[in-house]
């Protein structure tokens, strides 16, 4: 990756975290402590994000209601937070486009190139196989 690729996702990610929006639909998230996405959600709501639950128990999860699907989500949602296997991580995406989300974020580990392109091409940002809760503190 180039110098000025590098740069230009670290400017993604920037905005993503502190323009793009506060309504973050984090999908994978339960009330599993051992899970990555717990902590990570807990770290985006102390950097004031609304954290939303999307898991098919739709559980609450740190005081926030939980919904099976990013579609049953009644009101706006502006990043999406994947936390689902790569596979599985493009309809996700999709989704999160159709929804009229602002961006997708891929969790560290979760790739899918064509997914990336797909999402890019509608005119979301994303930033694929990066983690907020590590972007966060490197905001300054």
């Amino acid at each position: 990756m180039s110098g000025a690729n590098r740069t230009d996702e670290r400017e993604t990610v920037r905005r993503i975290l502190t323009g793009s929006g506060d309504t973050w639909a984090v999908v994978g998230l339960s009330n599993n402590q051992s899970r990555a996405a717990y902590g990570v959600a807990a770290v985006l709501q102390r950097f004031g994000k609304r954290v939303v639950p999307v898991h098919p128990k739709a559980e609450t999860v740190h005081g926030e209601q939980g919904y099976a699907s990013l579609a049953e989500i009644p009101f706006p949602v502006d990043v999406v937070d994947v936390f689902v296997n790569s596979e599985l991580a493009g309809a996700v995406a999709d989704e999160a486009v159709a929804r009229g989300a602002r961006a997708v974020w891929f969790q560290l580990g979760v790739v899918d190139q064509a997914a990336y392109e797909r999402t890019r091409a509608a005119g979301l940002d994303m930033v694929m196989d990066r983690c907020p809760a590590i972007e966060i503190p490197r905001l300054g």
